[in-house]
């Protein structure tokens, strides 16, 4: 009997000490944004106001450029997933990378909207904000969602797109991230919105690529911090509960240049939707990398950029046009050598943080 009595007391005290020793094990409160930037905002990021957000961004390349570069992150990411491709297609092009509302040091929108239609008044601003002639819209994944819904909304904007392993379509993944699977129980919010184990975060990255063993200790470290950034464990739970319907059908309304890179191994949005999208974009590029995963421009940027380098173009400088129609040449005529147009006065200014 006494004996029956102290396994029973040991049974209860395992049953009380296991949430306590997780808990202490995985405690992670929320984080502010100042102690992150330290670390994930060095230069040449700034911060520029939009919807009340301030919003992380990095502007490269020629200011002159007329039609940008806009690189969009997925969900849970920032734009630091971009860090490669940006090195290359700086040289030429000006690249303009954000942190989308809900993610990265950008932190969550103050109103808690993250239906698509916010999102699409939030790409509004942030071509206002920077008045170019036009963009060149790419996006990863979710990100990858806004550019191909931004193309649709705001015609006049976007030129071109680049579809990496882009959401769209209501097919069934393969397999999905511990991370988004947890954000999607609301049971667990009182949680999770306090404790973070960083072995969640290890397991979520290395699930979305081709070959785990890329995957770096500073690498979890960006993903695992940038969590942690006040409000952005609330903000992914809601992303997820305003995902909003399915709006795939209107995909075959795009008309306008678009690159569609995947990864073969991608388990969360798997190639099928790739195929699909090739299809039903007329005249679309389609580049199958076989052996990466969801985030192959993360997973190996020297390889997945060379496409889009050459799908891009040179960059368009900025010019006078009323200059150029003043000192047009007559007929058989030459102009003055004074008619150069001065791109440098007529580009816009950076943006300052």
């Amino acid at each position: 009997m006494k004996r029956s009595l102290v396994v029973v007391l040991a049974l209860l005290l395992l049953l009380v000490g296991l949430p306590a020793a997780y808990v202490a094990a995985s405690w992670a409160p929320d984080r502010p944004v100042a102690e992150l930037r330290a670390r994930w905002a060095k230069p040449p990021s700034s911060f520029i106001q939009i919807a009340g957000m301030d919003v992380h961004v990095r502007d490269e390349g020629p200011i002159n450029d007329r039609v940008p570069v806009i690189l969009l992150h997925g969900t849970s990411a920032s734009l630091h997933t971009w860090d490669g491709w940006a090195e290359v297609l700086k040289a030429q092009r000006r690249v303009i990378r954000v942190d989308l509302p809900g993610f990265g040091l950008t932190g969550p929108a103050p109103d808690g909207d993250y239906s698509i239609a916010a999102y699409m008044r939030f790409m509004e601003k942030l071509f206002e904000h920077y008045g170019a002639e036009g963009y060149i819209v790419a996006g990863n994944s979710f990100g990858g969602r806004l550019a191909w819904e931004s193309a649709l909304a705001l015609p006049s904007y976007v030129q071109k797109i680049v579809l990496v392993d882009a959401a769209g379509y209501p097919l069934p993944p393969d397999s999905v991230p511990l991370g988004f699977r947890i954000a999607q129980m609301p049971w667990l919010a009182p949680l999770m919105d306090r404790t973070m184990p960083r072995s969640v975060i290890a397991s979520s990255v290395r699930n979305v690529y081709g070959d785990p063993s890329k995957v770096s200790d500073e690498l979890v470290d960006r993903y695992y911090e940038l969590s942690l950034r006040a409000g952005n464990r609330k903000a992914l739970r809601e992303r997820f509960a305003q995902t909003g319907g399915d709006t795939s059908s209107r995909i075959r309304v795009l008309k306008l240049p678009t690159l569609i890179l995947w990864g073969g191994r991608d388990r969360l949005i798997p190639p099928a939707s790739a195929t699909r999208f090739h299809r039903e974009i007329s005249g679309s590029q389609l580049v199958m990398f076989d052996d990466l995963g969801h985030v192959p421009q993360e997973e190996d940027p020297k390889r997945t950029v060379e496409p889009v380098l050459g799908f891009l173009g040179p960059a368009l400088p900025f010019v006078r046009v009323e200059a150029a129609a003043e000192t047009a040449p007559a007929a058989g005529g030459e102009a003055p050598p004074e008619a150069a147009p001065a791109a440098a006065e007529a580009a816009p200014a950076p943006a300052t943080p």
